[in-house]
C-alpha cells in the first residue's frame, strides 16, 4: 500500500498536535499538584506556628517558677539569674570570706562591733553593717547561710562558729590585731613540748639578716604564728604562706622552761606573745630553706 507525502505530512501534523495537547496537559496537572502541594506545605506551616505558640504560653509558669526559685534563693551555687553563673556564686562567698577575715581579726573596734575577749561576734550584728565585699556586694544582702558557706569553704579553717542560747556567732581563729581579745579566751595554752610535733615559722630570705638581728616579732598582730606542718606541695598549712623560702623552728621545750607562753588555734596554728612581742633568736632550734631543707647556721 503506497502512502502520499501529502497523506504522511497529514499525519505528522495531527501527531504532533496530539502530542503538544498531551504536553500541555501535563504541564497543567504537573502545575496543579505543585499548587496543592504548595497550599498543603502553607496549612503545615501554620499549624505548626500555632503548636510553637501554644508551647511558648504552655512553658511561662516554668519559667516563673524558677524566677521564684531565684528570688527565694532556693538552687543557689547552679542557677544565679540572668547571666549568672556557679564561678560568680563562687567568688561571691569568697569575698565574703575575705571581708569576715579582716572584719574578725582587725575591724571590730572600729565599726563598733560587740566583740567577746574569746574573740567572738554575733553573726547578725555582722550583717548589719554598712560595708561591700571585695566583689562590691552589700554584706546586709548576704545570709547567715551565706556565712556558713564561707566557713566552710575556707581551706584553711581560719574561723570558728558557736551556736549559743540560740543565736550564731563567728570568731576569727587566729591573727588577730584587736587588743580586747584574750590569748586565754581565744586559744588552748601548750603546756608541753610533746603536745606539738613541729613548730615552724615560714618567712622570707630578704628576711633573714633583720630577724638573726633582732629575733621574730610579732609586729602589729598579738602573736608571732608557727606551723604546725611543713608547707608540704598539696597540702594547705594554716599559719604559713606557701611561696616561704626560709624555714625558722622553735625549740618548743626551752621556750617552755624558759616561761615563754604558747597557745594553739582551732585550726592548729601555734602562737606566742613572746617575751614583749619578741621571740629571741636563742630560741631558734634550726633554720633551713625552702624546698631544699640546706641548713642556715644560727649563731644564739
Amino acid at each position: 500500500m503506497r502512502v502520499s507525502a501529502s497523506s504522511s505530512l497529514g499525519f505528522l501534523r495531527s501527531f504532533s498536535h496530539y502530542n503538544f495537547s498531551l504536553f500541555i496537559s501535563s504541564r497543567l496537572v504537573t502545575s496543579q499538584a505543585r499548587g496543592l502541594h504548595h497550599r498543603r506545605l502553607l496549612r503545615m506551616d501554620k499549624a505548626n506556628t500555632s503548636a510553637r505558640s501554644s508551647s511558648s504560653v504552655n512553658s511561662k509558669p516554668f519559667s516563673s517558677s524558677v524566677s521564684a526559685s531565684r528570688r527565694s534563693g532556693r538552687g543557689r551555687g547552679r542557677d544565679f539569674g540572668r547571666g549568672g553563673t556557679v564561678a560568680d556564686e563562687d567568688n561571691r562567698i569568697d569575698a565574703l570570706g575575705r571581708l569576715l577575715t579582716r572584719v574578725l581579726r582587725h575591724m571590730a573596734a572600729e565599726l563598733n562591733l560587740d566583740m567577746r575577749s574569746d574573740g567572738f561576734v554575733r553573726v547578725h550584728d555582722l550583717l548589719r553593717l554598712n560595708m561591700s565585699t571585695y566583689a562590691k556586694v552589700p554584706l546586709k544582702s548576704h545570709t547567715i547561710a551565706d556565712i556558713k558557706e564561707a566557713v566552710r569553704r575556707d581551706n584553711k579553717q581560719r574561723f570558728s562558729l558557736l551556736e549559743e542560747d540560740g543565736e550564731l556567732l563567728i570568731r576569727a581563729n587566729q591573727g588577730h590585731t584587736i587588743k580586747t581579745v584574750q590569748s586565754e579566751n581565744l586559744l588552748k595554752p601548750i603546756l608541753s613540748a610533746d603536745e606539738v610535733q613541729v613548730c615552724v615559722h615560714g618567712t622570707y630570705r630578704k628576711n633573714l639578716e633583720s630577724i638573726l638581728q633582732s629575733g621574730l616579732k610579732r609586729m602589729q598582730r598579738l602573736h608571732v604564728h608557727f606551723a604546725s606542718g611543713l608547707p608540704t606541695d598539696g597540702e594547705v598549712i594554716s599559719g604559713m604562706r606557701r611561696d616561704v623560702n626560709m624555714l625558722i623552728f622553735l625549740d618548743v621545750r626551752k621556750a617552755l622552761q624558759d616561761g615563754m607562753k604558747l597557745y594553739i588555734s582551732d585550726n592548729k596554728v601555734v602562737l606566742t606573745e613572746g617575751f614583749d612581742g619578741v621571740v629571741p633568736v636563742k630560741y631558734f632550734e634550726k633554720i633551713e630553706t625552702w624546698p631544699g631543707r640546706q641548713r642556715i647556721p644560727v649563731q644564739n
